[in-house]
Formats: C-alpha cells, structure tokens, sequence
C-alpha cells in the first residue's frame, strides 16, 4: 500500500454481531477426495495446527484441510 490510510471520526453505523461458523479442532475429521497443492503457511498457523493436532492424536494436514473444507460449504450455503 502506498498511500496511508486517513480515518474520520465518523459514526461506524449498526454493527451485526456474527455467530463463530468456523468448527472446531474436535470437529476437523472427514475424508473427501484430495488435490495436492503447495501452499506457503505463517509459522504460527503451523504451530497452531501441529499443537491441536498431537492432542487430537491427528494429522496437521487433515485439520487445515478440513477447515478449508468447512468454510467452502459454509460460502456455498449462502
């Protein structure tokens, strides 16, 4: 970004609290059929997703691939 933000102070308006449709950790376990990608992830995603895994007694992979998947059937929903 090359130019800086200017902010007003200007009312926001309503807000709209939205309910949390992301599963859980708990809830990351389907089997679908799969496509190999190469996917650059933040370190601290990673570490998340490894930690939740080994407690699970689970794959990193299968985690982060059934949030995608969660997400996307949540977007068509709509």
């Amino acid at each position: 970004m090359s130019k800086q933000i200017q902010y007003s102070e200007e009312p926001i308006g309503e807000i709209k609290l939205v309910s949390d449709f992301l599963p859980s950790p708990e809830e990351l376990a389907l089997k679908n059929k799969q496509t190999k990608v190469t996917i650059s992830l933040s370190s601290e995603s990673v570490a998340f997703f490894k930690e939740e895994a080994k407690k699970h007694h689970m794959q990193y992979q299968k985690m982060i691939r059934q949030l995608l998947d969660e997400y996307v059937a949540q977007q068509k929903r709509r």
